[in-house]
């Protein structure tokens, strides 16, 4: 039996069906994965409202880790039983998943594949910022616009590790003492003193401002971010940024972006994960909480992502594998 959650048309949680499919025959360069743990991101919310263009109908889902279940040919980099993860393949929320070799990475034994799933495409995207859009040096000041988001903790972790000094908005009150845990500053977005409370640790503007909201924040970025300073647009949950080019050019600011699969190819992908895996190891993340869900309780997984109401970073779980795939 393979179960999945797909989408036949574009809505609210209520989409999600949970059914079962037919598993695709292999082609030479696949891998057929049983899956033991599903990443959840803010893409999967996209895909299914309409905002990230996918075909109709679709399983959701492009993160997951488990054990390499067959192959398709002889000449590929695994082994049956082997642990995996991904990071950027489609079809993920599902029992099993045909995967292009070259999109795998082997899991060393100490990483679960519960924290691969959390953390292959937040810790990748958080890498993509901190070593690939800007390489953080010790010393440096940043400023994290988002910092309650998933990708955004690990951001401001990671980069305290590292050695910068850390300021982090939080959307809201509620969310701002999570933030308040790691950063030297944190500010709610809406605080009527914001620039005077960034200008008082950092007078002449951060480093580099790491933007993971777009929409109306860019002005604040632009404000916070010193004269020959950076801004990284990454994710842009609330919209693309306004930009004031004509003073992003006057003060010789860096604007930059993009997606992790440009920055994380298969090329380097094995690198990174090492590099991820070296932070995990180290506890850089031990206070980000995971919370697990069954697989076939994503729509309520997306009710909550969709409500603001989810703690921690989530992880869907398959039913356990009594059978072959085929049975």
């Amino acid at each position: 039996m393979n179960k999945a959650i797909l989408i036949r048309e574009l809505g609210d949680a209520s989409v999600l069906r949970y059914e079962t499919r037919a598993i695709p025959a292999l082609g030479p360069h696949d891998v057929l994965v049983r899956q033991e743990a599903i990443g959840v991101n803010f893409i999967d919310t996209m895909v299914r409202s309409g905002r990230y263009p996918a075909a109709l109908p679709t399983v959701l889902g492009f993160e997951a880790a488990g054990v390499v279940e067959a192959l398709g040919s002889d000449h590929l980099p695994f082994a049956l039983g082997d642990r995996v993860g991904y990071f950027f393949a489609p079809n993920a929320y599902a029992d099993y998943n045909v995967v292009d070799a070259s999109a795998l990475v082997a899991l060393p034994d100490d990483i679960t594949t519960t924290q691969a799933a959390a953390f292959l495409t937040k810790g990748m995207t958080a890498w993509m910022g901190l070593r690939a859009l800007h390489s953080l040096k010790a010393g440096e000041s940043i400023l994290v616009q988002g910092a309650s988001g998933n990708v955004g903790a690990m951001v401001m972790r990671w980069a305290r590790h590292l050695g910068a000094t850390v300021i982090g908005v939080a959307g809201s009150e509620q969310k701002l003492s999570a933030v308040a845990k790691v950063a030297a500053l944190a500010l709610v977005s809406s605080d009527a003193h914001f620039m005077d409370k960034v200008r008082a640790l950092q007078p002449h503007g951060v480093d580099v401002v790491y933007d993971f909201v777009g929409g109306a924040t860019f002005p604040s970025s632009l404000a916070a971010v010193r004269n020959g300073g950076k801004i990284l647009t990454i994710g842009a949950a609330a919209g693309e940024p306004w930009i004031n080019q004509d003073e992003v050019a006057a003060r010789s600011i860096q604007v930059r972006g993009g997606g992790t699969p440009q920055y994380v190819t298969p090329a380097n992908q094995s690198a990174v994960a090492a590099e991820l895996f070296a932070a995990i190891r180290h506890g850089i993340f031990d206070d980000i909480d995971l919370s697990t869900h069954l697989l076939k309780d994503a729509r309520v997984v997306h009710d909550m992502i969709d409500a603001r109401l989810l703690l921690g970073i989530p992880v869907l779980l398959p039913e356990p594998h009594q059978n072959h795939p085929g049975a």
